[in-house]
């Protein structure tokens, strides 16, 4: 795992980041470059991905991801452009490769 992970089964692995990483649209930032994000996009992820895992409430959040207004900021952006949708659509396609090649193996 990457040192972007916060320890927890529902963390990306670095190859399904590398596939997720692209799927985000480019920061908001001001007309002369704003600030930088402050909080790594992995963590923003990571912690979309505990909640709807483990079902907690958004303010019930570990404190080792970002704070909760700011995760559910993001997946209301990202689901209103449809960013969580092509997330899941990428993640699910990569589950059914999986299970077709695990499928395909003969059993001895």
């Amino acid at each position: 795992m990457s040192g972007s992970g916060s320890g927890y089964p529902s963390d990306l692995t670095d190859e399904q980041w590398a596939l997720v990483e692209p799927l985000l649209p480019a920061a908001r930032v001001g007309p002369n470059g704003g600030r930088r994000e402050k909080h790594p996009r992995r963590r923003i992820v990571n912690a979309l991905l505990y909640v709807a895992r483990t079902g907690c409430a958004w303010r019930r959040l570990p404190k080792s991801f970002p704070p909760w207004p700011t995760v559910y900021w993001y997946f209301t952006w990202w689901h209103e452009n449809g960013t969580v949708q092509r997330i899941h659509a990428t993640m699910r396609g990569q589950v059914r490769t999986a299970d077709d090649s695990y499928a395909g193996r003969k059993v001895r």
